[in-house]
């Protein structure tokens, strides 16, 4: 096996490798507003797949020009079930290959990513509408992702029981058959190689379904996945909106749903999956607090704060976007932080100086809009941003910008406080005292984040250790490394992404007992 293994990778690479370029091959040359995908986006079996049908194709839009640079044909209920059955197919020849053949072949899949990092990160940006400054950190997330389940590919190991009398039992942490993952239009790729580099090192098969507005880059993922070797249909990708992902939920050939998206979604999510007794991982929405300390360095809590409501336009789940200040240092604080917000550069997100891009839809601008109205009649006081931008670059005019928001005169029962705006929204609050920063952070049904800014190191982890959120920042925001665990408390979700421990969440452990002497039998 080792060596068919072997002969595949380097006989076979070369040949492979002239896929995937397609598309790609054009970005070198790209610019905003100039690109066109023509390819199918549908994947499986090892190859793009044309759907028989096209009526119901469905426009997907370039966020910063506003103008139609594909159509999105969704699978129906005979092309899941081909696509179920083609990642069967594959998962029956990757499960039997040991850790470490898995681990080369993943090894290579990301030298392809690292060494086609600017193209992706292009078509991500023009697909997405974030900066290309972003976008080239989230391939580079990818490749790192990809790279670190292949070094834990080979250590899936069981364990060993001595029983009375010689008798003796062991475990085996075994794959669950065909997962299926159901990404977001934030971060389309980056969250793909999350769930599939996981679910391909514990010897799972998986069918992506990207969000309906960023269906391109997840195929570019397919292909990278067969060049570097994987059997044909292992990582499959169908395309489609809400009635895509209840086919998926519902087929039997399916053992888990890892979904990344809204609170809503994810109950129906749960609830479809709950019919099959389908594994799930949930990771939702969130309204994360960050406390800023007034023995804070402000300098760093100011950048923080930037951070935690800004990347990709403000529509990451786990945004701090409740800002809590120790009322000592509000005034200090709000100045600054206005002062940097206005001066965010926001364009044309395929330019290296741009730091702001689109926002993914004019249904999206809309509704951020409208939050930062509400905001106003509900008795906050806009600081700066909250409307409509328009760049001076005249093919931009059709693109869903705006100008970074900061409210001040916030209540905690307001409903830009409350609910998840996911744009480019800061919501700032005083507050006095330790005990009672804590318990408002706690009151809201979300728990997927949260931050801490403090000299005090003492403060700091007892803070970290009282506040209801899946992951705590000190003294920092909005990193996410790889090597941990990445997911939510309440309503934000459950199970786990990143880290080692997500190598559970994609694989599930047999009993083996051994009996090495005469039975002993009641009958």
């Amino acid at each position: 096996r080792y060596l068919r293994s072997l002969i595949l990778l380097v006989v076979s690479g070369p040949l492979r490798r002239k896929m995937a370029q397609s598309v790609l091959s054009t970005m070198p040359g790209a610019s905003t507003g100039t690109v066109v995908v023509k390819d199918p986006l549908n994947f499986w079996g090892g190859k793009r797949v044309t759907l028989g049908h096209e009526k119901n194709a469905e426009p997907v839009y370039e966020p910063a020009t506003g103008r139609v640079m594909c159509q999105m044909v969704p699978c129906g209920a005979e092309e899941v079930d081909e696509a179920i059955k083609s990642a069967h197919s594959a998962y029956l020849i990757w499960r039997k290959m040991a850790g470490m053949e898995r681990a080369r072949v993943l090894l290579e899949a990301a030298r392809i990513i690292r060494e086609r990092r600017d193209n992706i990160a292009k078509l991500e940006v023009i697909n997405n509408g974030k900066s290309i400054t972003e976008a080239l950190e989230d391939i580079d997330v990818s490749w790192h992702t990809i790279e670190y389940y292949a070094g834990l590919a080979g250590s899936l190991a069981g364990q060993h029981v001595q029983l009375p009398g010689g008798t003796f039992a062991y475990t085996r942490r075994e794959p669950l058959g065909v997962c299926v993952g159901i990404g977001a239009w934030n971060y389309p790729f980056q969250i793909a190689t999350w769930k599939s580099a996981p679910a391909l090192a514990c010897g799972n098969a998986m069918v992506f379904k990207p969000s309906p507005m960023t269906p391109v880059t997840a195929v570019i993922l397919a292909e990278i996945y067969k060049e570097a070797g994987v059997p044909d249909g292992l990582f499959c990708v169908v395309q489609g909106g809400a009635e895509t992902g209840t086919l998926l939920c519902h087929h039997p050939g399916v053992a888990k749903v890892s979904f990344t998206g809204s609170v809503p979604t994810g109950k129906k999510i749960m609830e479809m999956s709950s019919k099959g007794i389908k594994q799930v991982t949930l990771e939702l929405g969130g309204k994360s607090p960050l406390i800023i300390f007034k023995d804070c360095e402000l300098e760093n809590a100011v950048k923080g704060a930037l951070m935690a409501n800004f990347l990709t336009q403000g529509q990451v789940c786990c945004n701090g976007t409740r800002v809590y200040v120790q009322r000592d240092i509000m005034p200090q604080f709000l100045e600054e932080v206005v002062k940097r917000t206005k001066t965010i550069p926001i364009g044309d997100p395929l330019l290296d100086d741009t730091r702001m891009g689109a926002l993914i839809s004019k249904p999206q601008l809309d509704k951020v809009l409208g939050y930062v109205s509400q905001a106003k009649k509900e008795g906050a006081r806009v600081l700066c941003g909250g409307e409509p931008y328009i760049p001076s670059d005249p093919k931009l005019k059709g693109g869903y910008f705006m100008s970074p928001c900061v409210l001040d005169n916030c209540r905690d029962d307001m409903t830009c406080v409350k609910e998840e705006i996911f744009g480019p929204v800061m919501s700032v609050m005083p507050f006095n005292t330790e005990e009672e920063v804590i318990q408002r952070a706690n009151n809201t049904t979300f728990g997927l984040a949260s931050g801490v800014f403090t000299r005090d190191i003492s403060r700091a982890h007892r803070v970290a250790e009282n506040l209801e959120a899946g992951t705590c920042f000190i003294n920092n925001y909005n990193i996410s490394p790889v090597e941990v665990p990445f997911g939510g408390y309440k309503m934000s979700g459950f199970g786990r992404e990143n880290g080692q421990v997500t190598m559970e969440y994609f694989s599930q452990l047999k009993t083996v007992i051994v009996e090495m002497g005469d039975v002993e039998s009641l009958f």
